[in-house]
């Protein structure tokens, strides 16, 4: 099976996780609220094949469950994706192996990075049609508008592809660009990503910054584009270890770029340093409307797409929706990296219903005092994500952190909030975080939920109610002659105490 968009869309097909809908709809507001019903649903994918005024597909939803997530890896199991994590972590931190085994497994990290090099492919799909200059008209892409106070029709899955003037490193980003006319839009990109850097160092060299957007690409290029990890790869190279072999790459008809071979659509322009237009509102994955940003105008003088193209899209909003899903997954390739950063970390868990990563739940082998604030602390700074997370409860190793009742419970029976609650005040934030009181500038707060020791506390802890070993065993032996038979044990102990609990 092909390892682009219609490849995965036969494979949900295969699996029964897409549905057709050949009826007319309207990529203003219907398309989403179909989708957002589905979405909280957690139902199939979905493929819009009569979208009014395009003559283009639609589909949404094809990354809504983090099953899905990870058939587009390659993978079956969401704990397959710490091994991946452990691959990258490896190289990001590479280690002088003490044992043979450790040899033997560097090596074949280094054999999986051979494959995974980019190739070229010089006949590419993406470019099947070719329409330049006056032809350009963005209006025929069936982009969507998800909410009625949106200004306007949105990309929300585009590869936002850049290179440096100086140096010429690619860069591989997921914005979103608002249309503002039939051949321009602007990118909402937050400074700190590469694609703004790149826009600086044009404005210093005093040039336009090439850029390409494409569209509908393979699903495991735009977890690797999602992916920002601090080491000196390429996303191609991501997400060729992603998914096993390399990315075929095409060089764009009219800029200096490169883009993944079997995309849908090619977007080809320019920026001109200093163009801007308002971008915005729109509704975001804080659940309000964000506000509006004078944001790079880019404009386009190149179309390439392949024969019949799919559109693939999506939106944000409250969770769940298809980012937040996106968010677990990378949240278990995360845990490996983060352990190899933060050694005393056991694990560690984004909540979905916090926003995936405004929350960060640690659990830590604690062995001595102030522990748990230094892991916080750490953890801060482990990752360029995690700089606006805004709380972090670190707590000990026997909590289940996937398991609400035990985090509060820890919470609620280990924290003295005036010894163990810390604030960091006025830190670089969210600029779409609208409950700091100066936007782009906010508190973090940790919170050290683990059983306090000497001198943290002066008194003696209490001592756990555990029950009685041998008579749990018995328990369980004796479940049948009970009667209680049709009540299943294991169901009771991820309920009660968080067994088995992903």
């Amino acid at each position: 099976m092909a390892r682009d968009l219609r490849g995965f869309i036969q494979l949900l097909e295969s699996k029964g996780q897409i549905r057709r809908i050949s009826t007319l709809v309207d990529p203003d507001l219907e398309i989403a609220e179909i989708s957002n019903r589905m979405l909280q649903a957690g139902g199939p994918g979905l493929v819009f094949e009569n979208v009014k005024g395009s003559p283009f597909p639609v589909a949404v939803n094809l990354m809504g469950t983090v099953e899905r997530i990870c058939w587009s890896m390659n993978m079956e199991a969401p704990e397959e994706l710490e091994t991946l994590g452990s691959k990258l972590a490896m190289l990001q931190q590479p280690k002088p192996p003490k044992k043979i085994s450790q040899a033997i497994d560097f090596g074949k990290v280094l054999f999986d990075v051979l494959k995974a090099k980019p190739g070229r492919d010089f006949f590419p799909p993406c470019q099947q049609v070719i329409i330049e200059g006056e032809e350009v008209d963005l209006n025929k892409i069936p982009m969507i508008r998800p909410y009625p106070g949106d200004a306007g029709k949105i990309i929300t899955l585009g590869l936002v592809i850049t290179k440096d003037v100086e140096t010429g490193t690619p860069n591989v980003g997921v914005y979103r660009l608002q249309l503002q006319s039939k051949n321009t839009m602007t990118v909402h990109w937050l400074s700190v990503r590469g694609g703004a850097r790149h826009l600086r160092k044009a404005a210093e060299a005093g040039k336009k910054l090439e850029i390409a957007i494409a569209l509908g690409v393979d699903p495991m290029i735009i977890m690797a584009a999602a992916t920002p990890i601090p080491v000196d790869l390429s996303e191609w190279l991501f997400a060729g270890l992603y998914g096993g072999s390399g990315v075929k790459l095409a060089k764009c008809k009219t800029v200096d770029l490169e883009v993944p071979a079997d995309s849908e659509f090619v977007l080809e322009g320019t920026i001109t340093p200093g163009e801007m237009l308002p971008d915005g509102p729109f509704g975001d994955h804080m659940g309000y409307y964000g506000g509006v940003e004078d944001s790079p105008l880019v404009r386009f003088h190149c179309i390439t797409h392949r024969k019949e193209p799919i559109y693939l899209t999506t939106f944000s909003g409250r969770p769940p929706k298809e980012e937040a899903m996106m968010a677990i997954a990378l949240n278990r390739i995360y845990t490996p990296i983060l352990r190899q950063q933060v050694s005393e970390i056991v694990d560690f868990f984004l909540p979905m219903e916090a926003l995936s990563y405004k929350a960060a739940i640690i659990s830590i082998d604690k062995a001595y005092p102030g522990q748990a604030r230094r892991a916080a602390l750490a953890f801060w700074s482990a990752l360029p994500q995690f700089t606006y997370t805004k709380f972090v409860i670190v707590v000990d190793k026997d909590i289940n952190i996937r398991d609400p009742r035990q985090v509060v419970w820890a919470i609620s029976s280990k924290v003295d909030p005036s010894r163990d609650v810390f604030i960091l005040p006025n830190t670089p934030f969210d600029t779409l975080d609208f409950a700091s009181e100066k936007i782009g500038l906010g508190g973090r707060m940790g919170i050290d939920a683990t059983t306090k020791i000497p001198p943290e506390t002066n008194h003696e802890w209490g001592e756990p109610l555990e029950s009685d070993s041998d008579v749990s065993a018995m328990v369980s032996r004796r479940w049948e002659e009970y009667g209680l038979g049709d009540i299943d044990l294991a169901e009771v102990n991820a309920n009660l105490f968080g067994y088995d609990m992903k």
